[in-house]
């Protein structure tokens, strides 16, 4: 309950005999002597007082905006959270059947809400409070660029808790707007939510796409743009074999600042097709949210799928042909397992051959699919032009293969006898 001495005051300044005029004046006084003088036992309820007899018969609704500005200020002053939070929900509480004439004061006390909300984790709750805000008011011109922003906003806060349907729903209305601003900032902040929002997805070829465009940005700190590419290695990695994915990894393992990051093995690894062992599974894994590594339908994760499918697409250009039972050793799963693997990338594309089911036996084309399903005469005929000059295009990769390896080994010795590498190239 209210201390005596605000009760008496307000019973005072709600008299009919106060003059108008020194009714605002009073107020005034009183809300300051709240926040200054009230202990933590009376703070809450003093406020709660103060703000209904402010809202309620006594003031008209001119002379109650300027009070309810200061009463924000008053809250937003607070240093103890859960006063903050409880005071300011009481308050919008009370203006909730008056919201329409005091738009203003309603939304900077849920921006002062939601501040408090995302102080203390609770991400969900401070979305919720600045959902309520009227964006699209009557009563008040709201610019485009301060609706994205809160959109933008209640979207990364869902994101923060793994809600991505809520997340996208926002992102979706800022993004009817997005080209209407020309803040830089707000435009990678959208960027930004995009791909993690296709990363929480599982769309990792999309994710990490994203990513990496973001991470070129030159608006953002080195540190940002190392934290980028990161992820969008990652997403890369986690992506479904096939030649999509080696483009980009292809894009990525060219980019200079690849090599300065922990997850640039894996991905040398990845776009050389070089078979992963089981230890660097491991070790890559740790790095992983929780969501890249939630289970699929068929109970493996993300990751070991990725890497299943990818040592799967490396054994075929080391063999021409093997046995489902060396195959499963291979890439440790059983030979049901190996060949249900091997089927599904074949029927999707992404791996050319064939399967002697008979024999166990499944014979490799030498190179990677196309990623587009074929069917009927017109499979078989692609099929037919592609086995006619697969061997040429095995030696040109093997020749390509041979002048990357004589390039590296260059520039090694080069970087490593830096006084012998000089004297070679100086003009006689």
């Amino acid at each position: 309950m209210a201390s005596s001495v605000v009760l008496s005051c307000l019973a005072q300044l709600e008299s009919p005999v106060t003059p108008i005029a020194d009714k605002s004046t009073g107020y005034r006084r009183l809300l300051e002597q709240i926040t200054t003088e009230s202990s933590s036992d009376e703070f809450l309820a003093n406020l709660s007082a103060f703000i209904d007899s402010v809202l309620g018969d006594t003031l008209g609704i001119v002379a109650a905006r300027p009070l309810l500005g200061a009463y924000v200020n008053a809250i937003e002053g607070v240093s103890t959270p859960e006063l903050k939070i409880e005071s300011g929900r009481y308050a919008l509480e009370a203006l909730q059947s008056r919201v329409v004439s005091f738009e203003e004061q309603d939304a900077s006390i849920r921006e002062i809400l939601a501040d408090a909300f995302q102080d203390q984790g609770d991400y969900v709750e401070a979305a919720k409070i600045l959902q309520g805000l009227q964006l699209e008011s009557s009563q008040r011109k709201i610019p485009d660029e301060v609706k994205v922003r809160t959109w933008i906003r209640i979207c990364r806060l869902y994101l923060e808790e793994d809600d991505t349907t809520s997340a996208e729903s926002y992102l979706n209305r800022a993004k009817n707007v997005l080209y209407k601003i020309e803040d830089n900032e707000l435009n990678l902040m959208f960027q930004l939510s995009q791909a993690r929002i296709l990363d929480s997805r599982r769309k990792f070829l999309e994710a990490s796409q994203a990513y990496h465009g973001f991470s070129l940005s030159l608006a953002l700190v080195e540190q940002e743009r190392a934290y980028a590419l990161s992820k969008a290695i990652v997403c890369a990695v986690l992506a479904p074999a096939g030649p999509q994915r080696s483009r980009a990894l292809g894009k990525l393992f060219k980019d200079e600042r690849a090599v300065e990051l922990d997850e640039y093995g894996i991905l040398e690894k990845m776009f050389l097709d070089r078979l992963i062992s089981p230890e660097e599974v491991t070790s890559f894994a740790k790095k992983l949210a929780p969501h890249q590594l939630a289970q699929t339908a068929d109970g493996s994760t993300v990751l070991a799928k990725a890497v299943i499918e990818h040592n799967l697409l490396g054994t075929s250009r080391l063999y021409n042909n093997i046995g489902v039972v060396e195959l499963g050793n291979l890439l440790g799963l059983t030979a049901a397992k190996s060949e249900e693997y091997a089927a599904r990338m074949l029927e999707q594309r992404r791996l050319f051959g064939r399967i002697d089911q008979i024999g166990g036996v499944i014979f490799f084309g030498g190179q990677e699919g196309t990623g587009n399903k074929g069917t009927g005469n017109k499979g078989t005929v692609n099929e037919a032009i592609i086995a006619r000059d697969h061997g040429v295009r095995r030696w040109d990769r093997n020749v390509q293969g041979l002048a990357e390896d004589v390039e590296r080994v260059s520039s090694l010795l080069q970087s490593t006898f830096t006084v012998l590498s000089k004297r070679s190239f100086r003009a006689p």
